[in-house]
């Protein structure tokens, strides 16, 4: 258990850090995706692009080929050495089934939903958690929060 002044410090520590500094690990560039639609005129273009939207924590809408459009989370990709053996797998927002996509099926990609993980870092909660545990709260539980707040 720490001790009043232990707490104190920790709080005054967390104070002063930079929230856009907590929000991602060292080393890694933080990119705002929501709303970004990407060029896809290269096969490395396409690549780099849906590893992106694999990583992206809201929906993406895939336009393809043939006009029809996919909007959904993208869950899972399989890389093959071609675009036309390579796919993603999105979990469409009417939730009925799951739908693949070749990636040579794709003429456009554009992140269409909100980022409902940005801002909520660990870092984030434990700052929260110091705030409350300072101002006397007790019994203060670890719980996810709400991701459509």
């Amino acid at each position: 258990m720490s001790t009043p002044q232990q707490e104190a410090a920790k709080i005054a520590q967390l104070e002063h850090a930079n929230p856009d500094e907590l929000e991602h690990a060292a080393g890694r560039e933080r990119e705002n995706l929501e709303g970004w639609i990407p060029e896809l005129a290269t096969e490395a273009e396409v690549r780099e692009a849906l590893e992106k939207a694999f990583d992206y924590r809201g929906d993406i809408t895939v336009t393809l080929k043939n006009g029809s459009k996919v909007e959904g989370y993208l869950f899972d990709r399989r890389q093959g050495t071609t675009l036309a053996q390579s796919f993603i797998r999105i979990i469409p927002m009417d939730n009925v089934g799951k739908v693949n996509v070749a990636y040579s099926d794709i003429a456009a990609l554009a992140f269409t939903g909100r980022d409902t993980a940005a801002g909520k870092t660990f870092e984030a909660w434990v700052k929260k958690y110091w705030e409350k545990k300072a101002a006397g709260e007790t019994n203060i539980q670890i719980e996810p929060e709400n991701l459509d707040a």
